[in-house]
């Protein structure tokens, strides 16, 4: 893994070696699952593991947003989660919302955070150690660096995206960038409008990744998102319709290829979408 831009992967074999220091209450280590089905890390999940839930856990509960700087810190001080911790974060569809989590950890200053390349469904199918055993662990004090705004990207910074011309990436599935649906089967958060933000491609978040849920090369994903012009030379966008997909590929543009002006639009498409006179574009782009 060593052709990445930065330090940010880890191998399930690493982890299996590691578990251990994931099982220890010293604070040196933590292991952080957090699922698109919530209902997983309650079945089964690695030795040592902490569950999150995206929807209770990293949300605020009364506003649409992430969470609050001090939420933020409570949480990870209920973990046992420290400043200097070596944190490293799994989940399934290949680290959607392990990605969002991630990107919430540098957007509050944690920088020891890695994802577990190939998350939770490479994990489970290559027969890694499971459990049902939650871990209990002593609470610390933890106290936030961020947040860093220079990742995250706000209406302002799409509108002035759109004006300049600077490239928008659609993670979403194709019927959903065009238009036809307005949110992948079975979920609810939608807007009322379909379509994508206008001068965006459609470049899925599953682009980035291997059949197995691994990560491309960076040369591989350098080149691309080259096909679409996005060379690292300018801000870009990345969107899709929470803001978790896109995760993914911010984290493969910023932190892979390291492209440092790549930022996550996580108000996306239900942002975009639901905003009275905002522009929009239907069809494949083509």
């Amino acid at each position: 893994m060593s052709d990445y831009a930065k330090d940010v992967l880890v191998s399930a074999e690493w982890v299996e070696e590691h578990l251990e220091d994931f099982e220890s209450d010293d604070d040196d280590y933590r292991l952080v699952e957090v699922d698109v089905d919530t209902e997983l890390y309650d079945e089964s999940h690695a030795p040592g593991a902490v569950g999150w839930n995206w929807e209770t856990d990293l949300q605020d509960q009364v506003e649409r947003d992430i969470l609050e700087k001090e939420d933020f810190e409570a949480l990870l001080g209920s973990a046992g989660i420290s400043e200097d911790t070596t944190v490293v974060l799994y989940g399934d569809n290949a680290n959607w919302f392990a990605a969002y989590t991630y990107w919430q950890f540098k957007y509050y200053g944690h920088d020891d955070v890695k994802l577990l390349d190939g998350g939770r469904d490479y994990w489970v199918e290559n027969d890694f150690p499971l459990t049902d055993e939650e871990p209990e662990f002593s609470e610390v004090e933890y106290e936030a660096s961020g947040p860093r705004e220079s990742i995250r990207a706000y209406r302002d910074d799409v509108e002035n995206a759109v004006e300049k011309g600077l490239p928008l990436v659609d993670v979403r599935s194709p019927e959903e960038f065009s238009g036809e649906v307005l949110a992948p089967p079975g979920l609810q958060e939608t807007a009322q409008r379909g379509g994508h933000i206008p001068g965006a491609s459609n470049v899925s978040w599953a682009a980035v990744t291997n059949d197995d849920g691994t990560f491309k090369t960076a040369e591989e994903i350098e080149e691309l998102y080259a096909e679409e012009g996005i060379e690292g030379d300018s801000t870009v966008v990345a969107y899709c319709r929470i803001g978790e997909r896109s995760s993914v590929a911010w984290f493969a543009l910023h932190e892979l290829a390291g492209y440092d002006d790549a930022i996550n639009y996580d108000g996306s498409w239900t942002e975009w979408g639901n905003l009275v006179g905002a522009p929009i574009e239907k069809g494949s782009g083509d």
